[in-house]
């Protein structure tokens, strides 16, 4: 491929995959060029906390041997790829964030990560996430913060952050991600990049402690909509070890991204899902304008959004009752060495009675068929990702927004869990940047496991904005000089 190796690094894994069968590009050229480009940015950002760099290059070297020997080639054959590090590896440490875990390493790999492998994907490392990938900013005790690539000294958004920054520098371009209450769209609309949170059941999840969890789910990031579509499309499927997971035509991912149209579409905005929080003005300014992209498609767009004002109580009694069962054992043991947000989230579920548990899913179901009969009416129900612009890294969660406090650590990503609670899928594209040149993000919703319609309006409107191929200015930064970033340098082998 002719060019420089910052170009290798920003090709699209769909675009890899055709270089390769044409034999422009080889996967060890680009396995070398991304190693390259983590050695050269990562110290500054600490996306990844642990390289598999010898066993990547092996992959690579192999990936191109089967290439000259005019082997079948899978769907993903020789693409890099990060995983998220709450997600077991086998062979390459796993964290999850938390000092608990600082040296373990896996002896299997999640299901997730099978699959990735299975269509030939070369995982190159581990990125960084919350403790237990608890919260929207990506900093924990074993590797310090990681930093947006936009600005250093603001955050990154969470709990795959790791994940969004390598994706926005080119440091590979795929990601493997995990959202409960916007954990892979929160970081992608900071970080300028695409993360889509599909149906729960879509894309089977295991080991977890929670097999029958409808919250929490892994879910594709990458810089480009066709790149979520073709890595969605090796992730999705059932599994008897995932019971929720169902059987699913992956093939439509694939073709709802090929010359795209939504014209006569139906389009629901909402700046605040009808006031559920406040937003930042600018944030509410850039996306609404963004909507004028899906007219200019020959779409409808109206101000439209149902009643979304359980979510706080749904929040408090679901989230509660899922980190008592996956870290109430640790709090009694660890209390004094995890993340504090992390403790009070368990502390607060140990709190709740048996009636608030209920009442919380009686709302959930409440809230659910008031939803669904809104989305009858709607193709699409769209909204700004995040309310917030990216605060100071320093900073763990906003505490209030346009000077309205919040009442906890939540709040300030409700407009992507609300859509969490109700299990529609969920796509975050970039939709433009502030004055000081910070991404913004827009959320796309649609119907219950429609994903190809939610890829198909999420690639026309990533065809038609202007701003898609901007990079951010990492090229310029100045290393940080405090000592948050301690021990990310993302050279710990795989073990």
């Amino acid at each position: 491929m002719s060019g420089n190796s910052t170009d290798l690094c920003y090709t699209s894994a769909t675009e890899l995959a055709r270089l390769y069968r044409s034999r422009a590009a080889s996967p060890r050229e680009v396995m070398g060029a991304i190693l390259a480009r983590v050695d050269a940015v990562n110290p500054k950002l600490n996306a990844y906390v642990t390289l598999a760099r010898e066993a990547a290059l092996e992959a690579a070297d192999a990936a191109t041997d089967a290439i000259s020997r005019g082997e079948e080639l899978r769907p993903l054959h020789g693409v890099p790829v990060s995983i998220k590090d709450l997600t077991p590896t086998r062979g390459i440490r796993t964290t999850y964030g938390s000092k608990i875990y600082a040296d373990h390493v896996p002896d299997e790999d999640a299901l997730v990560v099978e699959r990735l492998k299975a269509a030939g994907a070369i995982v190159l490392g581990k990125t960084n996430t919350p403790e237990f990938g608890a919260g929207g900013n990506t900093f924990n005790a074993v590797f310090g913060a990681t930093r947006n690539p936009w600005n250093p000294g603001l955050t990154c958004g969470g709990s795959s952050g790791g994940a969004a920054v390598a994706l926005a520098t080119g440091m590979g371009p795929l990601a493997q991600g995990s959202d409960l209450g916007g954990s892979l769209r929160t970081p992608a609309s900071f970080c300028g990049v695409v993360g889509f949170r599909t149906t729960p059941g879509l894309i089977p999840v295991y080991p977890t402690d929670l097999a029958w969890d409808s919250l929490s789910v892994a879910g594709p990031m990458a810089r480009t909509v066709a790149d979520v579509a073709l890595m969605l499309s090796v992730m999705a499927g059932p599994d008897d070890r995932a019971p929720l997971s169902y059987e699913v035509d992956a093939g439509q991912f694939l073709e709802a991204v090929q010359q795209p149209s939504i014209a006569g579409w139906r389009v629901a905005w909402s700046p605040d899902l009808n006031g559920l929080i406040p937003v930042d003005a600018e944030v509410a300014r850039v996306a609404e304008a963004a909507t004028k992209v899906f007219e200019s498609l020959g779409a409808q767009v109206d101000a439209a959004c149902p009643d979304f004002s359980e979510v706080n109580d749904i929040v408090l009694a679901t989230r509660g009752v899922s980190m008592v069962a996956h870290h109430a054992d640790r709090v009694a043991r660890w209390r004094d060495v995890m993340q504090e947000g992390l403790v009070w989230n368990v502390d607060q579920g140990l709190a709740l009675t048996s009636f608030q548990i209920a009442e919380g899913e009686k709302l959930r179901t409440v809230l659910w068929q008031r939803v669904r009969q809104f989305m009858e009416g709607s193709d699409l129900l769209v909204t700004p990702t995040v309310a917030v612009q990216p605060f100071p890294v320093e900073q763990p969660y906003p505490t209030e927004i346009n000077g309205q406090p919040l009442d906890n650590y939540t709040q300030w990503f409700f407009l992507t869990y609300a859509i969490s609670v109700v299990g529609l899928p969920a796509i975050t594209v970039p939709c433009g940047f502030t004055a000081g040149g910070l991404p913004v993000g827009l959320q796309i919703v649609g119907r219950r496991r429609q994903e190809a319609a939610v890829l198909r309006a999420a690639a026309a409107f990533e065809a038609a904005a202007p701003w898609k191929d901007k990079r951010p200015p990492i090229l310029n930064m100045e290393s940080p000089r405090d000592s948050t970033t301690r021990g990310g340098n993302g050279h710990s082998e795989a073990r």
